[in-house]
This record gives C-alpha cells, sequence and structure tokens, in this order.
C-alpha cells in the first residue's frame, strides 16, 4: 500500500473517517518522548517502548469520543538516516501496541523536513515543523476540531509553542530532555502550561479541560 506522503517530506495520515456533529476539542500528542520512549531516531521497530501512561491516556481520549492526533517532527528523514518505510513499520508497532491496551490514533502527521536536510528534504523554517503550528492546522482542516479547546503534549516548548501558535487552550510539558521552564515561561491568558513528570499525572482529557 501506498505511503500517505505529501510530495517527499510530509506524511499525512487519517486513521478513522472525521466523526459526524460538531467540532470537538482534540488531543494534539508528540510522538518520541510521549507516546513511546525517547530513543534519538526513532528507527526500528525492536526499539520501540511506550511512554508509561500514553495507552491509558490515548484510550480514555477514544472512549469519551475525543480525536488523538499525533504532531511530529522526524528530522532523521531529512537527514537520510532513515526512510518512510521506516518511519511506517515503526508506526505500524506503535498502533499494534497500543491495540493490546484498547488504544487508537484518529490521524498521524509527521513533518520530515529540516534545515539540516539532505536534497530537497532541507527546508528551513517549514510550516509543518513545529514551532510552526502547520500540522495542528492541517488537522483541524481534515476534522472538526475546536482548536480553542483542544491540548497539545509534548517533551519540549517547540511542541507547546505550536500549540500556541495554532490557538489551542493549552499544553502539558512532559519531563524528558528538558526541564519544563522554557514550557513554562510560554504561559499565558489563554494558553495554560502544565508540567508533569509523565503522562501517569494525566488520566483524561478532562484532567486538562
Amino acid at each position: 500500500m501506498p505511503h500517505p506522503v505529501d510530495g517527499i517530506g510530509l506524511w499525512r495520515e487519517a486513521l478513522r473517517a472525521p466523526p459526524a456533529g460538531p467540532p470537538r476539542p482534540a488531543l494534539f500528542l508528540d510522538r518520541d518522548g510521549v507516546v513511546v520512549v525517547e530513543v534519538g531516531h526513532l528507527r526500528r521497530v525492536e526499539d520501540v517502548a511506550l511512554a508509561p501512561g500514553a495507552a491509558e491516556l490515548i484510550a480514555a481520549c477514544n472512549r469519551a469520543g475525543t480525536p488523538v492526533v499525533v504532531v511530529t517532527n522526524q528530522s532523521g528523514i531529512a537527514r537520510g538516516l532513515f526512510d518512510w518505510a521506516a518511519f511506517a513499520a515503526v508506526q505500524d508497532a506503535i498502533a499494534a501496541a497500543l491495540a493490546a491496551s484498547g488504544a487508537a490514533f484518529d490521524m498521524v502527521l509527521a513533518c520530515g523536513y529540516h534545515e539540516e536536510g539532505v536534497g530537497s528534504l532541507r527546508r528551513a523554517a517549514h510550516h509543518w515543523r513545529k514551532p510552526a503550528p502547520g500540522m495542528l492546522l492541517a488537522a483541524a482542516r481534515r476534522w472538526p476540531v475546536d482548536l480553542a479547546r483542544s491540548w497539545i503534549v509534548g517533551d519540549r516548548a517547540t511542541d507547546l509553542q505550536a500549540g500556541r501558535a495554532a490557538g489551542l487552550a493549552g499544553g502539558v510539558h512532559v519531563a524528558g530532555v528538558e526541564d519544563g521552564a522554557a514550557a513554562r515561561s510560554l504561559a499565558e491568558p489563554g494558553f495554560a502550561v502544565r508540567c508533569v513528570r509523565a503522562l501517569t499525572e494525566v488520566r483524561s482529557f478532562g484532567d486538562l479541560s
């Protein structure tokens, strides 16, 4: 089956049909360091390990009818460290691990452009690459998402910057590659920031809104 790549650098995959009815809040998730344990340019199926609390939170959102959208920068694609076929294999492994806990993504978007990329993947400040909000806005064009009531979870301040730029209600910083100080500095009226040690501290979308 062809991979859902736009051009050569953007992955846009809707895993479920958009629901009927009015726009609803969504939960946007960074992937590496949030859904799965950070290993640095995850490219091998055998290195996939779900982060504590990730499956439980995603399953809770699924039961509540809250769309779960992955938005992930993949500079390893741009740098030539792996290709979209390897990315797809890792995504399949993540989906299988989540399914074992009754959890599933609704949509996955990935940006394979980077300023240090190879050839045509060398793009500075692409509008999909976080901290730009392009992936979140693209998701809202595909699904009836109420961005003003949505949240994003990430392990870097750039994840939350993307959420703030897209007009989200707030962001959750998960401790890991950054200590959370930069993320906390993004809080402002209309954009709340929470810092947690792990997703086990966020049991449902209702804990945020």
